[in-house]
């Protein structure tokens, strides 16, 4: 087994970026007295798209349909803001990047956030250049936790599901990336993304270990 291609989430993998969404979600909500607690957040809401967890808040909280779109598009303007006051480039990932890229990686991202947010992010972090193809949730029929991100990524790639490694750190994100038949690399923070880390994940598979 030969190992081609690395994919990676954004949001807590490459970008410390889920405290931005969690804030700039709540505070587009609270314009209207609804909110996203913490608990609810770490077992239900954390790495969904915003689309949908504005569905879950109206079954769940009754916040109506009408108001979704306004605060969608507030919560984006706010999650830019953040973008720009916070996200900033970090060496470990740099130089993770580009040592897999210079080895022959293919290198792609597969995000659950819009198009516009996923590219400034990857802007701001300096490490658009390293990948082959990024992806968002405007790219694909189905969010995350279905695996339609990772399979379109490995088809635009020309690889097949068991030469890719997915580098994923929710619950949502890594059952998606099981569903795609990739091999998981689970992460904790963004300080596990690690150049040795991914290296090591991808010996294991390349030795036989699932």
């Amino acid at each position: 087994m030969k190992v081609k291609a690395v994919l990676f989430d954004m949001d807590g993998v490459l970008i410390e970026a889920k405290e931005w969404h969690y804030e700039a979600l709540n505070q587009a909500l609270g314009i209207f007295g609804y909110e996203i607690n913490r608990f609810e957040h770490l077992t239900s809401y954390d790495g969904l798209p915003t689309s949908v967890k504005l569905n879950k808040l109206t079954v769940e909280k009754g916040l109506p349909e009408a108001l979704h779109g306004f605060i969608n598009e507030m919560k984006q303007q706010y999650t830019i803001g953040l973008i720009h006051r916070f996200c900033k480039p970090r060496f470990n990932h740099e130089y993770a990047l580009s040592r897999l890229k210079a080895e022959g990686y293919k290198l792609a991202v597969g995000s659950n956030s819009i198009r516009q947010t996923v590219h400034l992010m990857m802007e701001k972090a300096k490490l658009i250049q390293y990948f082959n193809l990024i992806l968002s949730n405007q790219d694909v029929r189905h969010p995350k936790p279905s695996p339609e991100i990772y399979l379109t990524a490995m088809e635009r790639l020309g690889v097949r599901p068991e030469e890719c490694v997915i580098v994923e750190d929710n619950e949502n994100g890594i059952r998606a990336a099981i569903a795609s038949g990739g091999h998981v690399l689970s992460v904790k923070t963004v300080d596990d993304v690690t150049y040795e880390n991914i290296i090591a994940r991808i010996y294991e598979v390349e030795d036989g270990v699932s």
